[in-house]
């Protein structure tokens, strides 16, 4: 299972698969979570619906059944993860900034779930910003980018042919 990062759906559209020329990877996302591998979280949603562009419909379409409301079991993790933060060497604004966002919602839920989180973000040895993958690493939730998720699920975004067709000629 799969946890998504806010940057991941924002990069996409912005970047690499615009909903104009590759569709194929919204319907991707859409497919994988209808075979539960594939989510985010609530306070991601809430980021992603704030706006006003495709993105922001192609979200509060979602729903609920993409965007995970938390239970009651991510409680506890709240407090693990609120725990090691603090006790890192992270400017105390930069500490309450990340309480605050979604990213600490994101990685208490991953906690619970046992899912790994997909992040644009990598690890950095600043105190002015918690990066998503530095509290994984020290929590052993694990973390990769969106290129690696597709990698490993073996998404195909292809034409009426296959990669193999193409690379025979």
């Amino acid at each position: 299972m799969y946890l998504l990062d806010a940057n991941v759906f924002i990069q996409a559209k912005n970047l690499h698969y615009g909903f104009d020329f590759c569709p194929a990877f919204w319907d991707w996302l859409i497919k994988s979570n209808a075979d539960n591998i594939v989510f985010s979280i609530e306070k991601v949603g809430d980021e992603l619906k704030a706006g006003s562009d495709e993105l922001a419909i192609w979200a509060k379409i979602r729903g609920d059944a993409f965007f995970l409301p938390p239970e009651p079991s991510v409680i506890p993790a709240f407090g693990v993860v609120s725990n090691w933060v603090q006790n890192q060497p992270y400017d105390p604004v930069a500490v309450n900034t990340f309480m605050q966002v979604a990213d600490y919602y994101l990685i208490a839920q991953a906690l619970t779930l046992g899912a790994t989180v997909v992040t644009h973000e990598i690890p950095a040895t600043t105190r002015k910003k918690v990066k998503i993958p530095n509290v994984c690493i020290g929590l052993g939730v694990k973390h990769m980018t969106p290129f690696e998720m597709l990698r490993c699920e073996g998404a195909k975004f292809v034409l009426a042919s296959s990669f193999d067709d193409m690379s025979a000629g």
